[in-house]
C-alpha cells in the first residue's frame, strides 16, 4: 500500500476533525439562536461569540473537499455525484447562514432581524444534518457499481445511515456549541447554555456514539479503532461531569475530545476503504484503487508541509486575539445604517438623516 496514500487518508481525516470541532460549535450556536435567546441583546451576544471565526472555520470544509479531489479523485467523483442532493442542500444551508449573518444587522426592524435570525438557525441545522449524512454514508456505504456510479434514484442515499449521521452532527454541534457559549459568553446566555450542556448533552451525543460503533461492527473494527471509540466515550463522559460542575473550559475540552476521538475511530474503522459499496464488496473504493499517482501525492505533501503550519498559526492567533468573553455590556445599542446615497440626499437637503 502506497505510504503517501495512507498519509493523505490521515490528513483528510484530520481536516474533517478540524471542521467538525471548529465549525461544529458555530453551527451549534446558530441553531441555539432559534430557541435559546430571549431578546435582541442576547442574540447579538451569541452572534458575537462566533463573529470573528465562523467564516474561517468553513475553510476546513473546503480544504477537506479539495484534498479529497486531489488525493483521491475516484472517491471524490463517486461520493459527490452520488450525494448530489445532500451536498447541494448543505451548500444552500451554509449560504443561507452566511447571508443571514451578514444581512441581519443591515435594517433595524424586528421583522427584518427575526427573519434573518431564523435564517441563521435553519441554515445551520440544514448544513449540520447534510454534512453528517454525507460523512455517515461515506463510512457506512453507498450503492455504487464497479465503475463507482450510483445505482438507483437521486434519493437512494436516504436511509438510516444518513439519518443517524445527520442527527449525530446536529447533536454534537448543539452540545459543543452550548459548552462554547458557556465558555465565551456571560450573563443569561452563559447560564442557559451551561444548563443545556448539563441536562441535554448526553442525549445529543448518543447518535454520534451509535454511528461510531456501527462503523466498527459493519467493517470488523480493529484494536486501534475500538480504542478510539473508548477514548471518545471517556471524553464525552468527562465533559459532561465538568459541565455539571460548571467548569466551562474543561467541559468544552471534554466534548472536543469526544468529537476528535469519535471521528478518528470512524475513519480508523473504515480503513483502508474510502467508500464502501453496499452492492458488492468487490466494488469498494479503497486507498489502492482510488488514490492519485505517487508523484501527485508527493507534490501535494510538500505544498501542505509548507502551507499548513502557516494556516494553523494564523487561525490559532485569531482565536487568541478574540479569546475574551462577550458580555452584554460590550454590545452597543442597535442603530440604523443608511446607504451612502441616502446620507448624501439628506445632507443635500440639510436635514437630519432619516430612513
Amino acid at each position: 500500500m502506497e505510504p503517501l496514500a495512507i498519509t493523505w487518508f490521515v490528513l483528510i481525516a484530520v481536516l474533517w476533525i478540524g471542521y467538525l470541532l471548529l465549525e461544529g460549535f458555530d453551527l451549534g450556536v446558530g441553531m441555539r439562536m432559534l430557541f435559546a435567546s430571549r431578546d435582541e441583546r442576547e442574540r447579538r451576544v451569541m452572534l458575537n461569540t462566533i463573529g470573528p471565526v465562523w467564516d474561517g472555520n468553513e475553510v476546513w470544509l473546503i480544504t477537506a473537499g479539495a484534498g479529497t479531489f486531489a488525493a483521491f479523485p475516484e472517491w471524490y467523483a463517486s461520493l459527490f455525484s452520488t450525494l448530489y442532493v445532500p451536498l447541494t442542500l448543505a451548500l444552500v444551508g451554509l449560504i443561507l447562514r452566511a447571508v443571514s449573518i451578514e444581512w441581519r444587522g443591515k435594517v433595524h426592524t424586528q421583522r427584518w432581524r427575526s427573519a434573518w435570525t431564523a435564517g441563521i438557525g435553519i441554515g445551520s441545522l440544514i448544513a449540520a444534518f447534510c454534512v453528517g449524512a454525507m460523512l455517515a454514508l461515506t463510512t457506512l456505504g453507498l450503492p455504487i457499481d464497479g465503475n463507482g456510479d450510483r445505482v438507483g434514484g437521486p434519493f437512494v442515499w436516504f436511509g438510516w445511515p444518513a439519518i443517524v449521521g445527520g442527527l449525530a452532527v446536529v447533536g454534537f454541534s448543539l452540545a459543543h456549541g452550548s459548552t462554547f457559549l458557556a465558555l465565551k459568553a456571560d450573563g443569561s446566555v452563559r447560564s442557559r447554555a451551561a444548563v443545556f450542556a448539563e441536562r441535554w448533552s448526553p442525549a445529543c451525543l448518543v447518535p454520534a456514539a451509535i454511528w461510531a460503533v456501527w462503523v466498527q461492527l459493519e467493517h470488523g473494527g480493529n484494536p486501534l479503532s475500538w480504542a478510539l471509540v473508548l477514548l471518545a466515550v471517556v471524553g464525552g463522559a468527562w465533559g459532561w461531569v465538568q459541565a455539571r460542575a460548571r467548569r466551562e473550559g474543561l467541559a468544552f475540552t471534554g466534548y472536543a475530545a469526544f468529537g476528535l476521538f469519535g471521528v478518528a475511530a470512524i475513519f480508523a474503522g473504515v480503513f483502508p476503504k474510502v467508500l464502501p459499496s453496499t452492492i458488492d464488496p468487490a466494488f469498494d473504493l479503497t486507498l489502492m484503487n482510488a488514490s492519485s499517482s505517487p508523484y501527485t501525492l508527493g507534490v501535494m505533501t510538500v505544498i501542505t508541509a509548507v502551507s499548513l503550519p502557516i494556516i494553523l498559526g494564523y487561525q490559532a492567533w485569531s482565536y487568541w486575539v478574540f479569546r475574551k468573553r462577550v458580555t452584554p455590556g460590550m454590545i452597543p445599542d442597535a442603530h440604523i445604517v443608511l446607504p451612502a446615497i441616502l446620507r448624501d440626499r439628506d445632507a443635500a437637503r440639510g436635514v437630519a438623516p432619516t430612513a
